[in-house]
């Protein structure tokens, strides 16, 4: 079997969970592209594939998920020579610096975004740079957390479908238990920004902490990553400090858009619940702006955004949304101790096993998501 997550999660090929998430392929070949581009061989990179390869299992590490610690410890160990004894000292000793400043300085990037991505910054960012790495390995080390994140999470959360078992109708029986939506007399009315607690659902900007390209002088690969990838995209920092690894964002966007806006499953307004309560979660003030303000268009009410902004841990306006949102703050926080306990809210709540597959990969995307944003950068207010 070629694909990790299908290996690692122990998925039997027409099983119930494998038929599943298979129903969501363009997900799975991305995930797949993905990792085969950021941990292969293919890439033109000083970052050698050994060095990516331990980095990943010490973020796995360090989030818990000893199955792909495992996998990546394993093929970093099958390159033989390539380890060199700084590379071991990693693999053998947990938590050990390695006297190298440029690998160090990687390690304390990765080390510190495993679990709490807010607590990085500028300058733990611009001391990869400053050790040695050019901007556009700096950036490919970004997206590799990133990635990492999400596949960790969603490694667990489908392994956890799995022990969850499948259910054997088409379905499962919707459970609505809401009360019409009367809007609460203490918020603004959709369509006014939500500000609370320092979030908010009102458009913001983005600025680069690395320097971004020109889109004038970008390569021919580049010019089109970025026509590609959104309409404002030459004119986005975001985009421009990623088109540095065109290969690798273009692989992303693919997995961002197969996750977001596939038909059927799970609402639109529900992955962005998902969404926005892992971005509350981690503390990505410009991602839960952006994820809020969809939700709001979607389902023309912003009252669970506002309990989102003031307390994740008690959110939701009914059985669903309560375990949706408490799916991905465990996944998010604890991806190691994530099992089929959390998902059983899910199920007992009218979640179909699609839709449950749908929270899993919104909640794990935005580890990634969340990552990239933090740690490149920081949100701007265009308003006071």
């Amino acid at each position: 079997m070629t694909d990790t997550i299908d290996r690692l999660a122990g998925l039997e090929q027409d099983g119930p969970t494998f038929t599943t998430r298979h129903e969501r392929e363009k997900v799975a070949l991305a995930t797949q592209a993905c990792e085969d581009l950021l941990l292969g061989n293919q890439l033109d990179s000083d970052l050698t594939q050994a060095e990516r390869l331990v980095l990943a299992a010490e973020q796995a590490r360090v989030s818990g998920v000893s199955v792909l610690e495992a996998e990546y410890r394993g093929r970093a160990q099958a390159l033989g020579d390539a380890i060199t004894p700084e590379l071991r000292c990693i693999l053998d000793q947990p938590g050990a610096q390695t006297g190298n400043a440029r690998l160090d300085a990687m390690l304390h990037f990765v080390r510190t975004l495993a679990l709490n991505p807010a607590q990085s910054d500028q300058a733990a960012l611009l001391a990869i740079p400053a050790a040695g790495l050019s901007l556009n390995d700096t950036v490919l080390l970004a997206q590799l957390i990133g990635f990492v994140a999400y596949q960790a999470r969603l490694l667990a959360g489908v392994k956890a479908m799995g022990d969850l078992g499948g259910v054997t109708e088409a379905s499962a029986a919707q459970i609505a238990d809401a009360a019409p939506f009367v809007h609460p007399a203490n918020l603004p009315p959709p369509g006014e920004p939500l500000r609370r607690n320092g979030f908010t659902s009102e458009t913001l900007d983005w600025k680069a902490w690395l320097q971004v390209l020109d889109p004038d002088t970008a390569t021919p690969e580049q010019q089109h990553v970025l026509e590609v990838s959104h309409p404002k995209a030459k004119s986005m920092d975001f985009y421009l400090v990623l088109a540095r690894q065109p290969q690798v964002l273009l692989e992303r966007s693919q997995a961002f858009n197969a996750i977001m806006y596939a038909p059927g499953g799970l609402s639109r307004a529900e992955r962005e619940v998902a969404a926005t309560a892992v971005s509350r979660s981690n503390g990505c003030v410009y991602c839960a702006s952006v994820h809020a303000q969809r939700f709001e268009q979607l389902a023309k009410r912003n009252d669970v955004m506002a309990q989102l902004f003031d307390e994740p841990d008690t959110a939701g306006t009914n059985a669903r949304e309560r375990a949706i949102i408490q799916a991905s703050l465990a996944l998010t926080r604890t991806p190691g101790g994530f099992g089929k306990q959390n998902l059983q809210p899910l199920r007992d709540a009218g979640l179909s096993d699609l839709e449950i597959l749908d929270m899993l990969h919104s909640a794990a995307l935005f580890g990634w998501a969340n990552r990239l944003m933090l740690n490149l950068g920081v949100e701007l207010y265009s308003t006071p």
